[in-house]
């Protein structure tokens, strides 16, 4: 490690300052910090000192990412070879899953972080870690046959509007991830929606049947999975979003950590099944009438709460605030499925309306916080 940190200092020297290539200092700087932890030390001040940065944050994420991403790479090919009707091994839908979404996590990562050197040079300041997660969430929540350039516009308009306009990492009021899903999801909805993106499609295939759970309900139809195949995501959908199981595993490492919001997670999933419940009783239609349980782990619920709701850049950031915040998210993601049956995917829509809103729930919660204490104060003056 000795020889590598001094040649990451050599080939550091002529972006130094006063040097020839002082202008793209912020390029070489991201490539050392991706290496080793900055050493940059606070001088005077009071501050809270503890093991925890943001790069610390991002590599957290991105293992508990990784059950899911690896369980929908294999599901990529499973699906595959099941329109196939032919016998394969694990390995065999493995290395067909990794073939069609490793180009999308590449595409991902090579067009966010050019764009964010771009930027991080021309304003003189240091290429953040904030993109390590967003780079891997935005394929991982894709259909698997959408074209790499649709992948590449989706997230140059992703990092340009929802980060870089805003400010960059840290400033963002929409969550970048579900942004360059959203403008995939209007900007080309044919390659988004239908029985025909969900699946790796097979040429000698005529007829394939890879409509989304939802999708299916939407239309009216029944549905064929049940409850163990939603747990275990052994059903067509988004790259990583169909496994609940392993999306829980990887929860449980972000709670663990004090990386994800418990209060997020958990009020998402209360507001959700509350909802669920609700349109259980009324039954009017083939989604009202889906089970509740059911609700929570079809589609893009589970991960949605997880991985973006609990965001915390663009989530609510008080205690209070965050409960309120899940809990709404949950039930909005609900009601959006039940009464646009365009949207049958409510959770992308309900975290962006939630992103909006979120910095009003902080204040009203402050707010109310400062009204009870003074209304305190009152009281104890009286008394005296």
């Amino acid at each position: 490690m000795n020889s590598l940190r001094r040649l990451i200092d050599n080939l550091k020297k002529p972006f130094a300052k006063g040097e020839k290539f002082e202008k793209f200092a912020p390029a070489i700087n991201a490539f050392d910090t991706l290496l080793f932890v900055p050493n940059h030390t606070t001088k005077s001040g009071s501050h809270i000192r503890d093991a925890v940065d943001l790069k610390r944050t991002m590599v957290t994420v991105i293992i508990a990412l990784i059950p899911a991403l690896v369980y929908g790479i294999y599901n990529t090919g499973y699906q595959y070879y099941y329109q196939l009707g032919e016998s394969f091994t694990f390995m065999d839908a493995f290395i067909h899953g990794a073939w069609k979404v490793i180009p999308m996590i590449a595409v991902s990562y090579i067009v966010g972080l050019t764009i964010e050197f771009g930027f991080a040079v021309y304003r003189g300041h240091e290429v953040n870690e904030g993109y390590l997660v967003t780079g891997l969430l935005i394929p991982m929540i894709m259909p698997v046959d959408i074209p790499l350039w649709m992948v590449a516009i989706s997230v140059a308009f992703s990092v340009f509007v929802a980060k870089e306009a805003f400010g960059g990492t840290g400033m963002n009021i929409l969550n970048p991830a579900l942004t360059a899903r959203a403008f995939a999801f209007f900007a080309y909805p044919t390659y988004m929606s239908g029985n025909k993106v969900w699946v790796s499609e097979a040429s000698n295939v005529d007829s394939i049947s890879g409509e989304t759970i939802l999708g299916s309900l939407a239309a009216g139809d029944q549905i064929s999975y049940s409850t163990y195949d939603m747990f275990f995501g052994s059903i067509p959908g988004s790259i990583a979003e169909t496994s609940a199981s392993w999306v829980l595993l990887g929860g449980l490492l972000l709670v663990m950590t004090g990386v994800g919001s418990w209060r997020i997670i958990l009020g998402g999933f209360l507001g959700g099944a509350f909802m669920a419940i609700i349109f259980n009783l009324w039954g009017a239609n083939e989604l009202m009438s889906f089970n509740w349980l059911n609700h929570l782990l079809a589609g893009g619920f589970a991960f949605g709460i997880i991985f973006m709701a609990t965001d915390p850049v663009s989530a609510a950031q008080t205690s209070k605030g965050k409960w309120i915040y899940g809990i709404l998210v949950g039930i909005f993601c609900i009601m959006i499925r039940v009464f646009n049956p365009a949207y049958p995917e409510g959770v992308m829509l309900a975290i962006l309306l939630m992103n909006v809103f979120a910095p009003t729930i902080d204040h009203f919660v402050i707010e109310s916080n400062i009204n009870r204490r003074k209304k305190r104060w009152v009281l104890t003056q009286v008394k005296s």
